[in-house]
């Protein structure tokens, strides 16, 4: 392995944890880890949450400490632009000119922010949230105080409003969607997260357009599609991410919502592998690609692309899951589903403790305990099982989820 080269393109938390793993098991030759950021690879829910509402240390974000990648003889380019692969001549070519050869290549890319599209999107104090350059420039804000539009209720758009809230601001939400996450959750736990946004003195204006961003040369309002203009001193706008896929598209990879991969994360070039936001991954599980845009994903699928860098067997099958965490509501969610008949509650919504199940013909598709903690594998069994399950039981508290499967 000595004389081999792997490179990875994007210091994020999936490369970073594919380098870590590439050396825990044993490779021993050149590695190279590429960000275009200036920051060491960090992770990213703290940047809507605590470090976001300045409760935790800049230091606590990132994946390693400072040292590891000198220690572990991993070639940490921060600051640096990946221009152009070629699989065909296993090269990557960097902003300064560069070139660097490979023998494997992970593309952990990510996403970006979708950007508004409306008149005004450019103005100062418009913002999002993705990096922590970005997560730094919201935090000031929130030091001021004063009003935030946040555009956008789905999990970003909501989490960033819970904290704009909890440091003090007037907040307005504003999406287009009935309830906040209404096309993941559905209705009723849409409404649950409404309910709690409220309680909170979060005002929300729902099922609504953003037409314009209106101010001078900064931000003073967003104006909506029935004409009422919402004041502001900053907006943050949270409408979700594309995937990077310019590297990959312009190297010819095979892309379909992402970077098409296999089941071993391998992409339509056999030297080049990708996971993470920018991985659309057959999975064995649910027969079909999926592309998760979470936390749990970057964190499992980077080291499996790694064993998969190395030539071992790797089927990549771990149910997707992730957590948010807004005002003193915690939840986490597992499963996978794009439709479902029904939901069906442990316990009371109105308590704000519970666990919400998606069936779909009989079968729990996904499970999301909200303030009930160690219950997760639980869920995970269950869904897994694929088995039908008697809805009295599984709503039933007093009977063991350990005894659905």
């Amino acid at each position: 392995m000595s004389r081999q080269t792997f490179v990875i393109v994007g210091a994020s938390l999936a490369g970073a944890k594919a380098a870590e793993e590439l050396r825990s098991r044993g490779f021993d030759g050149r590695l190279v880890l590429i960000g275009s950021e200036p920051e060491r690879p960090y992770e990213r829910p703290p940047l809507s949450k605590d470090y976001l509402r300045g409760e935790s240390e800049r230091e606590k974000v990132y994946v390693h400490p400072r040292d590891f990648y000198a220690e572990q003889n991993i070639e940490l380019l921060t600051d640096t632009t990946a221009t152009a692969v070629d699989p065909g001549e296993s090269r990557v070519t960097l902003g300064d000119g560069r070139e660097l050869t490979f023998d494997r290549l992970l593309l952990t890319t990510g996403a970006e922010p979708r950007r508004a599209t409306v008149p005004g999107a450019d103005l100062d104090g418009v913002l999002s949230l993705r990096t922590l350059a970005d997560c730094d420039a919201i935090r000031n804000r929130l030091a001021d105080g004063g009003r935030v539009a946040v555009i956008g209720v789905g999990w970003i758009g909501s989490e960033v409003a819970a904290s704009a809230r909890q440091k003090g601001l007037e907040v307005t939400l504003i999406g287009r969607e009935a309830v906040p996450n209404e096309h993941v959750l559905g209705p009723e736990l849409g409404a649950f997260y409404r309910d709690v946004h409220a309680r909170h003195g979060v005002e929300l204006v729902l099922g609504t357009d953003v037409k314009a961003f209106e101010g001078d040369r900064a931000v003073t309002g967003v104006r909506l599609a029935g004409g009422r203009v919402v004041s502001c001193d900053f907006a943050v706008v949270g409408i979700g991410v594309e995937p990077r896929t310019q590297l990959a598209q312009a190297a010819g990879l095979t892309l379909d919502n992402g970077i098409a991969v296999g089941e071993g994360l391998q992409s339509s070039a056999p030297n080049v592998f990708a996971a993470g936001d920018v991985a659309n991954a057959s999975h064995p599980f649910y027969g079909e690609r999926l592309r998760v845009e979470h936390w749990s994903n970057a964190l499992h699928q980077g080291p499996a692309a790694a064993r998969a860098m190395l030539g071992e067997p790797v089927s990549y099958d771990r149910i997707p899951y992730f957590f948010s965490d807004q005002f003193e509501v915690g939840m986490e969610y597992s499963g996978y589903a794009p439709k479902w008949d029904q939901v069906v509650f442990r316990g009371r919504r109105d308590d704000g403790e519970f666990i919400a199940f998606w069936v779909r013909d009989g079968r729990v598709v996904a499970g999301m305990n909200v303030n009930v903690w160690d219950v997760q594998d639980d869920i995970r069994a269950l869904i897994q099982s694929r088995k039908a399950v008697d809805l009295a039981a599984l709503t039933d508290p007093d009977t063991a989820l350990t005894s659905l499967t």
